[in-house]
């Protein structure tokens, strides 16, 4: 934000709000939007390998539930980030590596 500041010579005494400066660069936040297709990309890549880490991130390791609220997923996390869909469709289409990318792709754009 300093940066973006400096740039529209905005002083440090000036009372703008981050969002305002924000318009007026017609900048948007992205590091939520950034962190989500990482984590997409590497579902795919931990996915596509079929070892340890696909049993841990689809829930089919056995054990007891901790006490208390359960964490929120990783694959329940993507799912609502990449629209419209279950956590086995989203399964289905990590194995099509050009689907995937396309998948990954949009949500990105869409910006949700």
């Amino acid at each position: 934000m300093w940066f973006l500041r400096r740039m529209l010579q905005i002083p440090g005494t000036a009372k703008k709000t981050n969002e305002r400066v924000l318009n007026e660069a017609n900048k948007r936040r992205s590091l939520v939007r950034t962190i989500r297709k990482r984590q997409a990309t590497f579902l795919g890549h931990v996915m596509r390998r079929g070892k340890l880490e696909h049993l841990v991130t689809t829930g089919k390791f056995e054990g007891k539930r901790s006490r208390g609220r359960q964490r929120e997923k990783i694959m329940d996390g993507l799912a609502t980030w990449l629209g419209p869909g279950k956590v086995s469709d989203i399964l289905v289409a990590v194995k099509d590596r050009d689907l995937w990318r396309d998948m990954i792709a949009n949500a990105y754009k869409q910006g949700t």
